[in-house]
């Protein structure tokens, strides 16, 4: 008895919370609606997205049965953001006009998804355990986590020291 319901209140803050961030990753559609509009990205910033997109991916590895079982609403949501950020990331690639943000922007995507896949085949070929591969990734997923929110801030830091020089 207490383990169901211990399992519906799991799942009802799992839904809850995966609801909250699918509003949260949702939240950068303004901008991208005037990004299309004006047809250029001006002088918004990538990182923010690439920050959440290789955010996303560590949580979906993170949640596959091998490495984390039972983490549905991990990978739902975190699948979902990907999905989100990649769409992002191709607007901001199609109305980037300086070449230069762009190959920058274009390199990093490709950066993070070499790191997922060596992350992925190392955790899986050298931990062998649940538990120590949900350690692994779990460490690193939290500190790309701390990357993801403070991503904001690079835009605001650069943006200080450009109006300090």
């Amino acid at each position: 008895m207490v383990s169901h319901l211990v399992s519906t209140i799991r799942n009802v803050v799992g839904i809850t919370g995966n609801v909250i961030s699918l509003f949260l990753f949702l939240s950068p559609v303004p901008t991208f609606v005037r990004i299309w509009k004006k047809g250029s990205v001006e002088q918004y910033s990538p990182v923010p997205y690439l920050a959440t997109l290789i955010n996303c991916m560590v949580w979906v590895i993170y949640g596959l049965p091998m490495v984390h079982p039972n983490s549905t609403l991990v990978i739902t949501i975190n699948g979902a953001g990907t999905a989100i950020e990649l769409v992002y990331l191709t607007l901001f690639l199609i109305f980037c006009h300086d070449k230069k943000k762009r190959l920058k922007g274009l390199l990093i995507a490709l950066v993070e998804v070499v790191f997922m896949a060596l992350v992925t085949a190392l955790v899986l070929t050298l931990a062998h355990t649940t538990e120590r591969r949900s350690m692994v990734v779990g460490i690193i997923a939290i500190l790309f986590n701390i990357m993801m929110y403070a991503s904001p801030l690079s835009v605001m830091v650069s943006r200080y020291i450009f109006r300090l020089i």
